[in-house]
């Protein structure tokens, strides 16, 4: 109980307690939403992006599988008429799956064995323990559409299963990001792909990059996916993880 405490607390301050960092997101999401749009947060976590979009106008659907991580949601939110929260995972396809939690560090439990095995080679995961797992309801970005309507911005930070909630998605969204970790390289150009397949019908996607929590664009100007995955090559000898964002081109 204590070391689960612990956890919260740490997410809660990581998310809530940084000067500066929420007048940074709300610049680098005021790219994306205004007042009025429809925002998915997949993996919200405790609610960080939630308090920004929000504070932005925007309308939010908070889907998180967490059992911890929900009743911080439902505390912070659950009165907010312009918040949904959906308690589920999202993946490829409807269902339940196991969700590996991380007691001590919730930011970094996974539905992704794969990507599991990938980090834990990391220096900078030494300390992580997967130490338990729950089964948890699955849904679909398909799914969620046709519950709540297109989303302006859709945010994925799912800890190595991107790409399986990309699975789930057959149509454009205007914008949205993905986690991209260095040390499971493939699985974040697996993303990348399926963002490109799916932009192709409505001109495509152009692309920029924000280190882990800084809330800035690495790049000057919006790139296409090659350049894209030449940066993050560049970058990963120096384990530089952080988010992937996308937009249509004007």
């Amino acid at each position: 109980m204590l070391l689960r405490a612990y956890g919260m607390a740490r997410s809660l301050v990581m998310y809530y307690g940084v000067p500066g960092k929420h007048r940074r997101a709300s610049r680098l999401y005021g790219e994306f939403l205004k007042p009025g749009d429809l925002a998915f947060d997949v993996g919200a976590h405790v609610g960080g992006r939630v308090r920004v979009w929000r504070g932005l106008g925007a309308r939010v659907v908070a889907v998180e599988p967490q059992p911890d991580c929900l009743r911080a949601l439902r505390l912070f939110y659950g009165r907010d008429g312009g918040v949904t929260i959906v308690p589920e995972a999202v993946g490829a396809r409807p269902g339940q799956a196991e969700l590996a939690l991380s007691t001590a560090t919730p930011t970094v439990s996974s539905m992704s064995r794969d990507w599991i095995e990938s980090v834990a080679t990391d220096s900078s995961f030494a300390r992580v323990r997967w130490d338990r797992s729950v089964k948890v309801d699955v849904t679909t970005l398909d799914g969620l559409i046709a519950a709540h309507g297109v989303p302006a911005f859709c945010k994925i930070d799912v800890e190595g299963f991107e790409a399986d909630v990309l699975a789930g998605l057959s149509r454009v969204v205007p914008a949205l990001s993905f986690e991209y970790v260095p040390s499971a390289h493939e699985a974040g150009l697996e993303a990348l792909r399926l963002v490109e397949r799916l932009g192709a019908a409505a001109g495509g996607y152009v692309y920029n990059y924000s280190p882990v929590e800084t809330m800035r664009f690495a790049a000057g100007r919006w790139l296409d996916a090659a350049t894209l995955e030449r940066q993050l090559e560049r970058i990963r000898p120096r384990g530089r993880s952080g988010d992937v964002y996308a937009r249509l081109r004007h």
